[in-house]
């Protein structure tokens, strides 16, 4: 009677219980968010924002060649890109596991026996051995799921990586943009800043002139030089924040700015391509439109197929090794006939006592999901907070812009007619210099606001997932 090979009937047997998982099933959690944003703003039909090309946002040629240049040269993102390199080989590893790893095995081995062992004088003083072996060693079947559970923790770690790499590329974004509006709005105050110097400088000639006839009283034309040197100090501060906001937009870039990024700069804010309006929706496509949410959800996934493999290790492990070959004591003949030889070692290790490791390490699995659970719903309401934040800017800076660029225009009539009066004699210095400050103030003001307004169109298409989504130019 013949026996049936018991390498395939192992192998069915893996097979057969190949769909065994100790996995929870996944559910994701509820959003811990308000079902719609603060004040229930009207919502603007159109495209969402995560699915808005960056290059259809940020129209502005010059913009959009910095952004290019930050997306080809920053370390960050590269770094971001190579983490998901990393990850996608730590999966693949983890999943090679399921498969048995071939080999080919090649020995030989002379020894010759002590004194104290008797000698076969048939085989002479010294032994020989040669085999060449095919097989694999220790191949674990995977009837609980562990290894498999494994495969998914790595493979859900992989997507969350790629997640991370499109946050990473929005972040940088939304960075690039907004660095790029402040250096227009440097370069716009520079120019208030400078034509202030001049209309004080002219303060101080004419009232130079009146004091020194007599007109005027010294503190009127002290009065004077001060504004005219705090003009200056102005202007030495902007000059600082302006190379620091420029170097900051380098680092971000990975190369200098060009200049020709911000060409015109006399037309500082104004003379930018506006920013199309976005619709932001409901709190809950935040879920689907937000990658660092989702990156958050991978790893909950990963945390619950974590909790798979802990529960697995309660159970029996099995390992096969197994291999076909040849053996011999003459290499000569090492490959003729009557020198076959095969062998099959099945193991089995059963748990019993681990001082407690194994239910520790169930325990630390289960807290390692809670801990991912925290960590999603606090991405979800950190996401939520920013949109409404910016939703909330949104509603209120459009007004807040128009009404100080009103005063700096009413400030401006108010100096050019305090400056009549002063020339004519009919008004005071201080009268003059108050004017002056206020316009100056109210002039810087208008600037800051209007920075404050583009930068946040830039931060609530960023907060609304905007960004990661490329135009194919091809």
């Amino acid at each position: 009677m013949t026996k049936k090979p018991l390498i395939p009937t192992v192998l069915a047997a893996a097979m057969l219980l190949a769909g065994c998982s100790l996995i929870p099933t996944y559910e994701r959690p509820a959003a811990p968010v308000p079902t719609t944003y603060p004040g229930d703003p009207a919502q603007p039909s159109g495209q969402a924002a995560a699915a808005l090309p960056w290059q259809d946002f940020f129209t502005d040629p010059r913009l959009a060649g910095l952004i290019q240049t930050a997306l080809a040269n920053n370390r960050d993102l590269r770094v971001s890109v190579l983490n998901i390199e990393q990850a996608r080989a730590q999966f693949q590893i983890e999943r090679s596991a399921l498969f048995p790893a071939l080999g080919l095995t090649g020995t030989g081995s002379r020894s010759s026996p002590n004194a104290y062992q008797a000698i076969d004088p048939t085989q002479g003083s010294v032994a020989s051995q040669y085999a060449v072996n095919f097989g694999f060693t220790a191949w674990e079947l995977d009837f609980f799921g562990r290894i498999r559970a494994l495969k998914d923790q790595a493979l859900s770690q992989y997507l969350a990586t790629e997640e991370s790499r499109k946050a990473a590329q929005i972040s940088l974004v939304a960075a690039v943009a907004s660095g790029w509006l402040t250096l227009l709005a440097d370069d716009e105050l520079l120019e208030i800043t400078r034509q202030t110097m001049v209309t004080r400088d002219e303060s101080v000639r004419l009232t130079k002139l009146r004091f020194d006839n007599g007109v005027s009283s010294e503190i009127d034309f002290q009065a004077a030089n001060s504004q005219a040197e705090t003009a200056r100090a102005a202007y030495a501060q902007q000059q600082r924040a302006r190379l620091q906001d420029e170097n900051a937009l380098a680092l971000l870039l990975g190369a200098p700015v060009p200049a020709e990024a911000t060409a015109g700069g006399a037309k500082g804010l104004a003379g930018i391509r506006p920013m199309p309006d976005v619709p932001a929706g409901l709190p809950s496509d935040l879920l689907t439109e937000r990658p660092d949410i989702r990156a958050a959800e991978q790893q909950l996934i990963a945390a619950n197929a974590n909790i798979g493999a802990a529960r697995a290790n309660f159970f029996p492990r099995v390992s096969l090794t197994s291999s076909i070959g040849t053996a011999s004591s003459e290499f000569s003949n090492l490959f003729d006939r009557g020198t076959k030889a095969w062998s099959f070692a099945p193991t089995v290790t059963l748990p019993i006592f681990d001082a407690g490791r194994n239910i520790a390490g169930l325990n630390s699995a289960k807290a390692g999901r809670e801990i991912a659970v925290a960590q999603y719903e606090k991405s979800v309401q950190t996401a939520f907070r920013e949109v409404a934040d910016a939703l909330a800017g949104r509603a209120t800076l459009g007004e807040q812009a128009r009404a100080q660029t009103a005063q700096a225009d009413a400030e401006a009539v108010r100096y050019k007619l305090s400056d009549l009066r002063y020339r004519n004699g009919i008004a005071s210095a201080l009268d003059l210099l108050d004017a002056q400050r206020s316009l100056f103030t109210a002039q810087q003001s208008a600037v800051a606001t209007r920075l404050l307004q583009l930068q946040n169109q830039v931060t609530l298409y960023k907060t609304l997932g905007g960004g990661w989504a490329t135009r194919n130019n091809g």
